[in-house]
């Protein structure tokens, strides 16, 4: 076997009787307008823009704020928010879906699933409609809860808003604070994309195009998983 060969893991098959889905990152690739906004609002609190872009995504703005400026009140964290809430709801430049966003919702239309947000709703609606995706009938947004992901509170009530048990249910999630609350609530996660490789979810893929919907006999939603092809290993030279 050549250094050049290529070799491909088998797919995983997950069952689960629901699934809860993130939306930036997960289904939409919303980056440019969030770097645009936080990039600003970093420089105008003088820090540093490449070690805030590490702590915003997955979060609501006034938990990442509460970590960028921990002496400050909470008061002007949410107030802060309210605005930036307003100015990424009004950018919709550049945002697309992730790959194989569209084709997955289809598969997955009829079937119980949530979109589980940081984003408000109003944030939300903005991104999904610019994306073209159809937005989920049930949606646990950043109103909906009273802490922010890495919290496990959203991904339980998706759950229980769509009365399937929290071990029957599966994430999926591209950030460090997304995968943390899915775990934490006692859930499988689907990582998407490359921030998600990182931070241990139960399995991992490129996009969504790596996902086959399907159901069983049972009812059961059966998601096949298929890696990309990986480089494999160069043969040992002979002694």
């Amino acid at each position: 076997m050549s250094a050049s060969t290529t070799t491909t893991t088998a797919p995983a098959v997950l069952t689960a009787k629901a699934l809860l889905l993130d939306m930036d990152g997960t289904l939409v690739n919303s980056d440019a307008v969030v770097e645009r906004c936080w990039r600003d609002w970093a420089v105008a609190h003088g820090l540093d823009p490449e070690e805030a872009l590490k702590v915003v995504h997955g979060r609501q703005g006034y938990a990442t704020m509460a970590i960028l400026l921990p002496e400050r009140p909470m008061e002007l964290n949410y107030a802060e928010n309210t605005v930036m809430l307003a100015r990424e709801t009004a950018d919709t430049d550049g945002v697309v879906p992730i790959g194989g966003a569209a084709e997955f919702m289809a598969a997955i239309d009829g079937l119980p699933h949530a979109l589980v947000t940081s984003a408000d709703a109003a944030l939300a609606t903005a991104r999904m409609t610019a994306a073209g995706l159809r937005m989920p009938e049930v949606r646990v947004t950043a109103e909906s809860v009273k802490a922010s992901k890495p919290d496990p509170e959203g991904f339980l009530m998706g759950a229980a808003e769509l009365g399937v048990d929290p071990a029957d249910c599966i994430v999926f999630e591209d950030s460090a604070a997304g995968i943390a609350a899915g775990l934490a609530a006692g859930m499988r996660v689907i990582g998407i994309g490359p921030r998600a490789a990182a931070h241990a979810p139960t399995a991992h893929v490129h996009d969504l195009t790596s996902i086959r919907v399907t159901t069983t006999e049972g009812g059961r939603i059966e998601l096949t998983l298929t890696p990309p092809a990986t480089p494999a290993p160069a043969p040992a030279p002979r002694p």
